[in-house]
């Protein structure tokens, strides 16, 4: 199998240039042999028609058959055919292979073996006519006579395709030869220059995918073609950027994931070992210090689990028709103590009535319990979060606005990438862990609907997402 570019390409130019000569060989040989085949008809015709011609003046001059024979075994000799000549009962007074003479001329006789006569069934009878005397003037004669039959047998022209085949080499045949060859060195020039042309992106695209392949992301392919391969380094330039941006927060998740763990940890192994070195004793403060450190831990394990699950599209959902202002009314509740323990007004701005949506109420209500955990902790003291509610097309939209500090234009289009912070710092009280807005992005997801979320510094931000609308809609 033929593996490289080029003896590919050469290949495939060699076969179209001779698969186009042979085939216009082809038909011109196919022309030729059917005007030699023409030609022949006409010839055959002529002959038979000068027979004809002269067998009348015969019986006109002589008024009988009589020493026909000889005219006979000439013109089979010379024109190589069958003929037969009968009279009007039909009897073969003439044979030009001196077989039938004195036969009744019968059609089944002609195909038995012992006659042996070739006339194939294009051979047609011609008949003979002998003209009565001339008519006087201004009156019309009566028909011709007829006074015989002229049997020639027709046969397929001897050596046609090989005089046709011969004819046509020797007039264009040596020209296609030549022709291909020409044709062939041109494509070899051809495939010379395409094949740099076409090879040169693709060599920079190997060697740039090689270099991926080690790790390192950072290459770019320079290509200004407008065409397919320009397309190609384009998508292949915007891989790399993605490949290069999901290298870089996975390296920041794993340092994130780390000091996740590392805080509550160090914590836990601090408050134990002062508890062992007797410095501090194990009392309710201390135990509380290391339940608190404990439920980070679990929280953060389980954060994982969840976003862990939802990737693989395994989360176990039981989508039920529900209300959406009685589940928004929920979370708010479950909210209110942080948001006022923090001075934040929680309010909701809800219409008297909803269509019920399909959802599962226990990821729902995660969804909005980390939108809301996310508004209150970067919405200072004095600021207020307003959820609201409304019906679009075949969804419902929920929206949590807050009068926070707002989103940067250059961090919105990444807040909801895993252990991404606008706040670069690793402070857990400004930070968080990174995975709320994550894991509520691919919960919205698994119920048919999106997200999105706009900000302005200093204003706030309002983050929207939708759930689709329960099939059946209660009376």
């Amino acid at each position: 199998m033929i593996h490289n570019l080029n003896l590919r390409l050469l290949a495939a130019f060699t076969i179209v240039i001779i698969v186009t000569i042979g085939m216009a060989f082809f038909f011109t040989y196919q022309t030729t042999q059917n005007e030699i085949i023409g030609i022949g008809e006409k010839l055959e015709m002529n002959q038979d028609t000068r027979m004809q011609t002269t067998l009348s003046r015969y019986y006109q001059f002589f008024d009988d058959w009589t020493g026909i024979q000889i005219y006979i075994d000439q013109w089979g000799q010379l024109y190589e055919r069958r003929i037969i000549l009968a009279d009007t009962d039909d009897v073969i007074v003439a044979d030009s292979d001196d077989q039938l003479i004195g036969y009744t001329y019968d059609k089944n006789l002609m195909g038995n073996e012992m006659a042996e006569i070739p006339i194939s069934a294009s051979g047609q009878p011609l008949d003979i006519f002998v003209p009565p005397n001339k008519p006087p003037p201004g009156q019309s004669g009566s028909p011709p006579d007829t006074v015989g039959v002229l049997y020639v047998a027709h046969a397929e022209f001897p050596g046609i395709s090989g005089t046709a085949l011969e004819i046509t080499y020797n007039s264009i045949g040596s020209y296609f030869i030549w022709g291909g060859l020409v044709a062939i060195g041109i494509a070899v020039l051809i495939t010379f220059f395409l094949s740099r042309r076409i090879l040169s992106p693709v060599k920079a695209l190997i060697n740039v995918s090689r270099q991926y392949g080690q790790g390192d992301f950072s290459k770019r392919i320079d290509n200004k073609d407008k065409g397919e391969l320009g397309e190609l380094a384009s998508s292949f330039n915007i891989m790399a950027d993605d490949l290069e941006r999901i290298q870089r927060l996975r390296r920041n998740m794993v340092a994130d994931v780390a000091h996740e763990l590392r805080t509550p940890l160090s914590n836990l192994k601090g408050y134990l070992e002062a508890i062992n070195d007797g410095v501090i004793k194990p009392d309710k403060a201390a135990i509380r210090s290391l339940d608190e450190e404990a439920t980070t831990l679990s929280r953060l394990v389980a954060d994982l689990q969840e976003l862990s699950l939802a990737d693989a599209g395994e989360l176990r959902i039981n989508k039920q028709s529900e209300d959406a202002i009685k589940v928004i009314r929920e979370s708010i509740i479950s909210s209110r103590a942080k948001a006022k323990a923090k001075g934040i007004t929680l309010a909701a701005d809800l219409p008297k009535q909803l269509p019920l949506v399909n959802i599962d109420v226990h990821w729902i209500k995660q969804v909005l319990g980390n939108l809301l955990d996310n508004s209150i902790e970067h919405t200072n003291k004095g600021g207020k979060i307003t959820l609201t509610a409304a019906e679009q097309d075949k969804m419902v939209a929920i929206s949590v606005t807050d009068t926070g500090e707002g989103i940067p234009a250059a961090d919105l289009p990444l807040i909801f990438e895993r252990f991404y912070r606008v706040d670069k710092s690793r402070a857990r009280t400004t930070g968080g862990s990174g995975l709320g807005l994550t894991i509520a992005k691919r919960l919205v997801e698994a119920h048919g609907g999106t997200i999105t979320a706009t900000s302005e510094i200093g204003k706030g931000s309002c983050f929207t997402f939708t759930l689709p609308k329960a099939a059946i809609q209660a009376a």
